[in-house]
């Protein structure tokens, strides 16, 4: 997925020079009661510490309080197909929206309870973050070749855990396997978190998995990290190879997120909620803290996440058929 980084960088809008000039003109009577910030994710992963800090910034910007709401199941389908189908259009529910649930579940899912390009609007991107190739520290990998040599030597005897089918883990290491040429059997799970656990644990090698979720684990010595999945290395792990330096051209894996409501959404509090969202991110507060943990922060318009919504929809049906990706 080359291509992410560079669109990302076409739609992120300049909001720290334009927020000042910007008129946030607030809908008559809203917000006049909580909002609910729906995570289709187990509490506890990547996700969902992004979703809890913005909605501790955003509530003090809009002077109501956001509820963050854990709805996972189907790899992000369950609570994606709840703000798409079942809340009401109204701007007081919204959800988290990413790659996985609005670009890959599609190819994958013969029914998710929702279309993302027609049951959701988009409102704003929030942020992107790299996949890491970590390993628990008590195997004898030590680089990509070792894990590529091991795997060749006894196709099939290695395995690798995710958050579940579908899921960019699943997807980057099925890339993975596709470019290596290598058997290393897939174990999902539901949710991240738990496949973190069996990794740190030991029952499982390896996965691929987001690199705020890992960074303080590599550090205390908890994992092993590899590779990651960018262009460039992580700043939080100067020391780590990205997949190209490791030997895999061109490989790519990097994760973005959003905010959407359910389609019918009053296009006044799209636009009020999309502008709100971008200057809570770009609160020193909340900005510094998650880009240390291995977050790349970033703003866009409805028009231009709906329209890498769109590309990206198109885009990863051969990603999804060239890894090899599907239901177990």
């Amino acid at each position: 997925m080359p291509r992410i980084r560079l669109l990302l960088k076409i739609v992120a809008t300049a909001m720290a020079a334009t927020l000042a000039t910007i008129a946030l003109a607030q809908p008559a009577g809203y917000p006049s009661k909580p909002l609910t910030y729906v995570v289709p994710y187990p509490a506890g992963g990547a996700a969902d510490v992004f979703a809890r800090s913005l909605a501790a910034e955003l509530g003090k910007r809009i002077g109501q309080t956001v509820i963050v709401e854990n709805r996972a199941g189907a790899n992000g389908n369950v609570g994606s197909a709840y703000v798409a189908r079942t809340a009401p259009a109204d701007g007081y529910t919204f959800l988290l929206g990413s790659l996985s649930t609005l670009a890959i579940n599609p190819h994958i899912y013969s029914s998710m309870g929702y279309d993302p390009l027609k049951d959701l609007q988009a409102v704003s991107l929030t942020h992107q973050m790299a996949n890491v190739l970590v390993v628990n520290p008590a195997t004898p990998f030590k680089t990509v070749a070792d894990v590529i040599a091991a795997a060749k030597a006894k196709p099939g005897s290695l395995s690798y855990a995710s958050a579940g089918n579908g899921n960019t883990m699943h997807i980057a290491a099925e890339q993975f396997k596709a470019q290596s040429g290598v058997d290393i059997a897939h174990i999902p799970y539901k949710g991240g978190p738990p496949a973190l656990n069996d990794v740190l644990g030991g029952q499982v090698p390896m996965m691929f998995n987001n690199l705020p979720a890992i960074v303080e684990l590599v550090n205390a010595g908890k994992l092993r990290a590899l590779a990651v999945g960018d262009a460039r290395r992580a700043k939080q792990l100067p020391q780590v190879p990205t997949m190209e330096e490791a030997g895999l051209k061109g490989y790519s894996s990097i994760v973005w997120n959003g905010v959407l409501v359910r389609a019918g959404t009053p296009p006044e509090i799209v636009q009020y909620l999309s502008k709100q969202i971008a200057a809570a991110l770009e609160s020193p507060a909340l900005k510094k803290p998650l880009e240390d943990q291995g977050f790349e922060v970033l703003s866009s318009t409805p028009e231009k996440f709906s329209a890498l919504m769109k590309s990206e929809y198109a885009a990863m049906l051969p990603v999804v058929k060239s890894s090899g990706a599907k239901l177990d």
